[in-house]
């Protein structure tokens, strides 16, 4: 994501360095508390678009079918699995929408990855609302409303095949993004999160073996971020994976293999319309580098003729040099001593979600031996005429191939990226 300078913003993908505060558990239970007022994104749902989207989709019953399974429950473990096992079944149903299993359910193209976000949503204002008959603690709200985020998401979900490092078939790691900017446009579909729908579970065919793509989604609010969710969803998988890339949408017409990544967070409103200004929150402050660099393959993938938008070896950075107060642009990357102001990807979630990941492959020693890093996908565009959010069609021709040629293009850079990778280590 890249709010900066940039016309419509970004979002991404990846994987970093141990934060995370401890998940909300299922100590022993407090007394019940009044359910707490939805959030800013779910407001969002009341809005002619969502309900449009969902209604075009098929995905309009998602949340009531969740209210009544969540009814149903007369313990908090009934009710946890009630949210585990409907939370994977909506990630598993958009996914499967996405890739052509089963009936479409709607007119909606079956490339939009925009009803997996507003079904979450309505998912999430049903388990924030409800009143259970047993007594529901703020505590063990919290624990369903996280079980709910991880599983919806895909991030229980990732199912690497035996193999990789070389033998077998290599396991490639994906995360993208939620939809953003919704008070601009409430209409917009994130390319990012629309390529982890399209290539999670596939296999790519490389001229150096086959690659299996696992993909997850993350949200866009500083709050996770910093209680460490990109970590948890992580750390697990990064030792076994043979090449990683966090994507986000970035800027017009083009794509960016970003080089190096900042320790800052500028400000920059997130989807609950809440603005952080800090250094990037992480586990073990002291050892914090102000930078974190890509190791994937980004020469062999800028070369490379992967569709119809150039790729570019993004190396900018701005920083505040050594002993100095004021921040600079610099071309080609950052000087010794300096504190980061923007990485290649600005200073918004894309680019922590990126400095995270690889700052959690460097810390588990994976530097030298782990491709990854971060990739912007251009920006995803309605066609000429259909710009007014409040007048204009939730989707048209030109917007959906557009985004069918972003998730091609990108399938084709991480083939790119795979082969090159394996010559390398070879």
């Amino acid at each position: 994501m890249r709010p900066i300078r940039v016309r419509i913003g970004v979002l991404g993908l990846a994987l970093v360095a141990g934060l995370a505060a401890p998940t909300a558990a299922t100590a022993a239970p407090e007394a019940a508390s009044a359910a707490p007022a939805p959030t800013v994104e779910e407001r969002r749902l009341d809005g002619e678009v969502p309900r449009e989207i969902l209604r075009r989709s098929g995905f309009a019953a998602v949340a009531p079918a969740f209210a009544r399974g969540l009814g149903r429950a007369d313990s908090y473990r009934e009710a946890r699995a009630v949210v585990a096992r409907e939370g994977a079944a909506l990630w598993r149903r958009a996914v499967d929408r996405v890739q052509g299993r089963g009936p479409a359910r709607g007119d909606l193209s079956r490339d939009d990855d925009r009803p997996l976000y507003w079904a979450r949503l309505g998912m999430t204002r049903e388990l924030r609302a409800w009143e259970s008959g047993f007594g529901l603690s703020e505590r063990q709200r919290a624990a369903l409303l996280t079980e709910l985020e991880r599983t919806s998401r895909g991030q229980t979900d990732l199912r690497l095949p035996r193999g990789g490092h070389g033998k077998g078939v290599k396991r490639v790691l994906l995360t993208g993004f939620d939809p953003f900017t919704l008070d601009r446009d409430v209409r917009i579909s994130n390319p990012s999160g629309a390529v982890a729908l399209a290539l999670d579970g596939t296999v790519i065919d490389t001229p150096d073996g086959p690659a299996r793509v696992e993909t997850a989604v993350f949200p866009v609010r500083w709050a996770d971020f910093a209680e460490g969710t990109v970590e948890r969803a992580l750390r697990p998988y990064l030792p076994r994976v043979d090449l990683f890339t966090t994507v986000s949408q970035g800027r017009v017409g083009r794509f960016d293999v970003e080089r190096t990544n900042g320790a800052w967070r500028g400000g920059f409103p997130d989807n609950d319309n809440v603005a952080r200004t800090e250094t990037v929150p992480v586990a073990d402050p002291a050892s914090q580098p102000q930078w974190t660099t890509t190791t994937l393959p980004y020469a062999a993938i800028t070369a490379a003729d992967t569709g119809r938008f150039p790729v570019y070896d993004n190396t900018s950075v701005t920083e505040i040099p050594a002993g100095g107060d004021e921040p600079v642009v610099r071309p080609d990357g950052p000087t010794p001593g300096s504190t980061a102001r923007e990485g290649g990807g600005g200073n918004y979630l894309s680019n922590e979600i990126a400095y995270r990941a690889t700052l959690l492959r460097d810390r588990l020693g994976l530097h030298g031996t782990l491709p990854g890093g971060h990739v912007h996908t251009p920006v995803l565009q309605f066609g000429a005429g259909n710009t007014d959010p409040a007048a204009g069609a939730v989707t048209d021709p030109e917007f959906v191939r557009n985004r069918l040629d972003i998730v091609a293009q990108t399938r084709a850079v991480v083939g790119v990226a795979v082969s090159a990778a394996g010559t390398d280590r070879d």
